[in-house]
């Protein structure tokens, strides 16, 4: 089985390696800005775009400019790497299956980032120790940017395929996305489980009556970022203070999303090593987290609730959790599993009847057979169901057999 996997690591950074790190990014989005801008206006004038070759001639003209002559002083692979990915993003745009819009122009210190794609410009320097056996951090060398220390938090491990540098709550972090080859793993667990994701009390319920806490990274420094918030729009834009306080308020944000991510891999790491089969519903996260303002001449309803509701969904990082579950299932020779999300809530488990009214509070209650559970797993177990349904002689959990049919 071949695995990708990326590992990231903090870089250790000079203000003179912080500065060319912030012109090298800056350069790429200058030739992603630009480069859109020529693609724009040849669609304006109904000729077309220019493919990736033509993009690349553009960017040597560019390069040996006077004006432009400063993209020359930053490395060239990622410039080249940013109109690969202009190229793909206008196929993806004029695809009619594919869900994607049309590409946009990118802002500064949003997002700012820059990849390295051949592996071989990249050198490492693992030396645990100096001569005088004292500890020293161990370096990763960046063409036209120099060596530059990191904090080795795990192995690399695999073979190397790219290398991303982004910034991030004001420090500056390396991704690099290793492939290894593998035997194919032997599954561990033998049972299959059914997953209900929730806002409320829990974040996902197990059809064995499992529950995970939800997360709450969010709502738990919501009213301090809010106060950071507040004294941001105090402050003279642009100003050196406007700047600092801004990044107060971006290491807040890499705080929360640090501790949700931490929590849903605790979270998929312990299904994924105790289970062969996931089954989860296959929920439209985008579309359930639109906005319900509406327009002026159509306005919405309850968008105050809405908008509470959105804000606890997107907290809970719902594809986040289906995107970790996928992946390490896969590693540990189990399978995920996404089947229709309707009625799954109102449907009984024991007797399959639907009824809006069976679920009126936190106890599932059928108004038909007089079923009782807890609504979550009774959703849970009803999700399970529909998941083995094409598989016959798989059951649940509850029923002690195997996973037989799903097995590699």
């Amino acid at each position: 089985m071949l695995i990708q996997k990326a590992v990231r690591y903090r870089l250790e950074t000079t203000p003179e390696q912080e500065n060319l790190l912030a012109r090298a990014v800056g350069c790429v989005r200058f030739v992603w800005n630009r480069a859109l801008s020529v693609q724009k206006s040849y669609l304006d004038h109904q000729c077309g775009t220019l493919n990736y070759a033509g993009l690349c001639d553009l960017l040597t003209t560019w390069r040996n400019t006077e004006a432009f002559g400063f993209l020359a002083e930053s490395p060239s692979m990622p410039q080249q790497q940013t109109l690969k990915n202009m190229t793909r993003a206008l196929k993806d745009a004029f695809d009619n299956t594919s869900v994607k819009k049309f590409p946009k122009f990118k802002k500064k210190f949003v997002h700012d980032s820059m990849r390295y794609p051949e592996p071989d410009h990249i050198r490492f320097d693992l030396k645990p120790a100096d001569q005088d056996g004292r500890h020293v951090l161990p370096k990763i060398f960046l063409p036209k940017i120099g060596w530059v220390k990191f904090r080795k938090s795990c192995i690399i491990g695999g073979e190397i395929r790219n290398v991303t540098v982004s910034r991030a709550g004001g420090h500056w972090y390396v991704a690099i996305q290793t492939e290894k080859t593998v035997a194919d793993p032997v599954r561990q667990a033998t049972t299959a489980v059914g997953g209900d994701r929730n806002v409320a009390d829990n974040v996902l319920t197990l059809s064995d009556g499992t529950m995970f806490l939800p997360v709450t990274a969010y709502r738990d420094l919501q009213k301090r970022l809010a106060r950071e918030q507040r004294k941001l729009a105090h402050k003279v834009k642009f100003s050196a203070n406007w700047k600092k306080q801004k990044a107060k308020i971006a290491r807040l944000h890499q705080r929360i999303a640090a501790t949700r991510k931490t929590i849903l891999h605790q979270i998929s790491t312990i299904i994924s090593k105790n289970h062969a089969v996931v089954v989860l519903e296959d929920l439209k996260v985008q579309n359930m987290t639109a906005s319900a303002k509406g327009t002026v001449e159509q306005p919405g309803r309850n968008v105050r609730q809405k908008s509470g509701l959105n804000k606890s969904i997107l907290d809970q990082g719902w594809g986040m959790l289906k995107q970790m579950l996928g992946y390490k299932l896969q590693w540990a020779g189990g399978t995920l599993l996404l089947v229709d999300p309707a009625y799954t809530s109102q449907a009984c488990a024991s007797c399959g009847a639907v009824d809006a009214g069976n679920r009126k509070a936190a106890v599932f209650r059928c108004l038909h057979c007089g079923h009782e559970a807890h609504a979550d797993v009774n959703a849970a177990q009803n999700i399970l169901a529909r998941g083995l349904a094409p598989c016959e002689g798989l059951q649940s959990t509850a029923g002690h057999a195997g996973v037989a049919c799903f097995a590699a």
